[in-house]
């Protein structure tokens, strides 16, 4: 298999001449025209022992030059491109904004299988919700006394689905937080592109904690641009004296959902089943069409080190004979004495 080099940085390779450049205008350092070598031996003994440095002097210069070129290479960053991989996009920035309040572990959806808690049910249907946006860049916030971003947007859909799977009923607290859920969403969506930001917001309750109203949040998330859809879940279970604190935490702010998605160009939904739920996943399709586009992405392997490495071992070479010479020299002058 044939493999390609390209370089990143080609320009980098301007600087090849750039020692040659500094040692033709810059003056030798240390020249003086006073520095000598003195010997305790006439000049013509000195020749048969001044070959060597002179032909390692040859050596040095050449490797010095290697060196520099290995470095003006690594410094281009040589990569290897690899085969280049298809992937669907689409643009659009969806996410999701889940109540894992108290209320949702209430058993009164309704399924084929027979009585599931609300939770239960968002995490099967929001599931495969999640699974058919095909190249939409995925967002999950789960909210309750507060609001939590459990994972940013991203085109990994199946890590979002693994974080909802693993939500759990009074993981952020007991209470209802819709107003600080869409004002976290309006900060995470606002640096995505403008047209395509969208938030759906499950909840089965009405605000009862947060420091911003749901109406201010939904005013902020229109000027900012995104699309909130409300979904509304579960019913009315009638008060008790036995359980009246539980069954307002149940009360759906119908009003206030509407309110919201009609502020932001969204839409309201009622899910008090799974199969109501499943059609308004379903209706959200139409409404928010997932327009897929190819994109190629071709994976680049660097190969920066390979130079380096070499320039490397060259200059610790260079570095070592430099520190062996005169050792070597003081040993020939001995024998010459």
């Amino acid at each position: 298999m044939r493999v390609s080099i390209e370089f990143a940085w080609p320009w980098v390779f301007l600087v090849l001449p750039l020692p040659v450049l500094v040692a033709r205008l810059l003056p030798p350092a240390g020249d003086d025209g006073m520095t000598r070598l003195r010997v305790p031996f006439p000049a013509p003994r000195l020749s048969s022992v001044s070959q060597v440095p002179a032909l390692g002097a040859q050596l040095g210069i050449w490797a010095g030059v290697l060196a520099w070129a290995l470095l003006v290479a690594a410094a281009a960053r040589p990569q290897a491109p690899g085969a280049p991989v298809s992937i669907q996009i689409s643009g659009r920035s969806l996410m999701l904004a889940v109540d894992i309040s108290a209320s949702m572990a209430s058993l009164d959806s309704r399924s084929a299988d027979g009585a599931r808690t609300r939770l239960t049910t968002v995490k099967t249907l929001a599931g495969e919700f999640i699974r058919r946006r095909d190249g939409d860049r995925i967002g999950l916030i789960l909210f309750a006394d507060q609001a939590y971003l459990q994972a940013p947007l991203t085109f990994d859909r199946q890590t979002v689905r693994t974080f909802l799977d693993e939500a759990v009923v009074g993981l952020a607290g007991r209470n209802t937080a819709i107003g600080d859920a869409i004002g976290l969403a309006v900060k995470r969506l606002s640096s995505t592109p403008e047209g395509d930001r969208v938030l759906i917001l499950l909840t089965d309750g009405a605000n009862t904690a947060g420091s911003i109203a749901p109406e201010k949040a939904a005013e902020l998330a229109d000027w900012s641009g995104i699309r909130v859809h409300t979904i509304g879940i579960g019913g009315n279970p009638p008060r008790s004296p036995f359980s009246s604190r539980a069954s307002a935490a149940t009360d759906l702010d119908e009003a206030t959902l509407k309110a919201i998605a009609q502020t932001t160009g969204g839409q309201y939904f009622r899910a008090d089943s799974a199969r109501a739920l499943q059609q308004v996943y379903a209706a959200i399709d139409e409404l928010e069409p997932s327009v897929v586009e190819q994109a190629q992405l071709v994976n680049v392997k660097e190969l920066y080190a390979w130079p380096l490495a070499g320039a490397l071992l060259i200059s610790l070479a260079m570095a070592f004979r430099a520190v062996r010479l005169p050792g070597r020299t003081e040993a020939d002058g001995d024998l010459g004495a």
